[in-house]
């Protein structure tokens, strides 16, 4: 039996910045992730891109892995939001904020590899992988684990449990826990286009009669489309030839970045609401897309699972310099208060956002038109929008704030 303080299930991008936000301590961290990192993973024209907040930039620079992602992410400063054929607009700068950048956009590919490159030299991290756990089960004292490896099978003891296994967590389905869920009706269709007039730093967030179309930002010119579309759509779009599929998104989108061209292969997924109310259970928590996924606009999803990953690593780590248990019933009570009103909020937001902006009757349509005119004209209320948007509202854990866990040690 191989004993941890806190074992980690799911090593993608949550689960991993976990690990490494608990590298710099002494706790003993194991993580188990199924699927083996594509080190070899070349860039690609159309690589998926996550948008990060200013606060996940901090966090993962307080962790130290922002250094290697920083070359290929694409800063966003202006923001600029409108209502599809009609008045309303909105602009978020970062001049009028006061910082380097609102956010910025960055491959997963190189923020999976400033991960797992951190957790290869770091003491304290055991990283299993491919594995798959098998089963587990919670006492007084711990959490037993059984999972298979290319070797065989092992036993792990952990004070925690930490599921990171996303979306379909398979802890999650294990559990009966209460959540609240939402199929949308809508696809995200997902590819890359270069534009002959590119702007630098320019997101854009457009609100359509089938749901939002984000423009964002990337390296080379590049900018990175997500088109909400009705799934009784999703076909057709997929099914355009380049040419077709380019008129339809300048229709859609206007030209405010000059002709569209040079589309990559598109993807698409379906979109809906998972809220787990239950994150924190006796020894176990749920972070990430594992305990909330979210509708992706705005791109909050997994800003919100970073900010999970922040206050999580805070409370374990504090809990240990007063010479606590990582999985006792305080700390991981400290952790769910802390993080439920961040959680539950910005999964409101997000699901209004979505919904408000397809209702085609005129007066909804009006008094948003209006919302976001009045928005533009009120300095005082895009602040508080941008520091939502950015990461920076509420409490913000040590990390967020661009501050090191180190000295802290467990």
């Amino acid at each position: 039996m191989y004993d941890y303080d806190v074992v980690i299930v799911g090593g993608g991008l949550v689960g991993g910045s976990l690990a490494c936000a608990l590298s710099r301590t002494a706790a003993r961290v194991a993580l188990i992730e199924a699927v083996p990192p594509r080190s070899d993973q070349q860039p690609s024209y159309d690589e998926r891109v996550i948008a990060l907040s200013l606060g996940s930039r901090r966090i993962f620079g307080a962790i130290g892995v922002w250094p290697e992602i920083e070359p290929e992410a694409e800063p966003i400063c202006d923001i600029h939001v409108s209502d599809r054929g009609h008045c309303g607009f909105s602009h978020l700068s970062h001049r009028e904020e006061g910082v380097e950048a609102l956010g910025y956009v960055a491959p997963a590919r190189a923020m999976g590899q400033a991960i797992y490159s951190a957790l290869r030299y770091a003491p304290n991290v055991e990283v299993y992988c491919p594995a798959q756990l098998h089963g587990y089960r919670v006492g007084s004292g711990g959490v037993e684990l059984d999972i298979e490896t290319e070797d065989g099978r092992l036993g792990l003891h952990a004070k925690l449990l930490v599921a990171a296994d996303g979306g379909d967590s398979a802890v999650r389905r294990g559990l009966a826990l209460k959540t609240e869920e939402r199929a949308y009706g809508h696809d995200a269709v997902i590819t890359t286009v270069t534009p002959d007039r590119p702007r630098r730093g320019w997101a854009f967030e457009r609100f359509t009669d089938s749901g939002p179309l984000a423009m964002l930002p990337m390296t080379r010119g590049r900018y990175s489309v997500v088109w909400t579309c009705r799934e009784a759509e999703t076909a057709e779009l997929l099914g355009l030839s380049d040419e077709a599929f380019l008129e339809r998104l300048q229709g859609r989108f206007g030209y405010r970045l000059g002709r569209l061209g040079e589309v990559a292969p598109r993807h698409a997924y379906p979109l809906k609401l998972l809220l787990t109310r239950d994150a924190v259970q006796e020894r176990l928590v749920l972070i990430g897309n594992a305990a909330h996924t979210l509708h992706p606009v705005a791109g909050q999803g997994f800003n919100l699972g970073l900010r999970d990953v922040a206050a999580l690593a805070e409370v374990v780590v504090e809990s240990a310099v007063r010479g606590g248990d990582a999985g006792a019933t305080s700390v991981l009570a400290e952790y769910g208060e802390w993080r439920q009103r961040d959680q539950v909020g910005t999964a409101r937001l997000t699901d209004t956002l979505a919904r408000l902006f397809v209702v085609p009757w005129w007066p909804v349509r009006l008094c948003r038109n209006l919302g976001m005119l009045g928005l533009d004209l009120l300095p005082a209320a895009r602040h508080g929008v941008a520091g939502r948007f950015m990461g920076l509202s509420g409490r913000l854990p040590r990390l967020a704030r661009g501050l090191s866990l180190e000295g802290r040690h467990v």
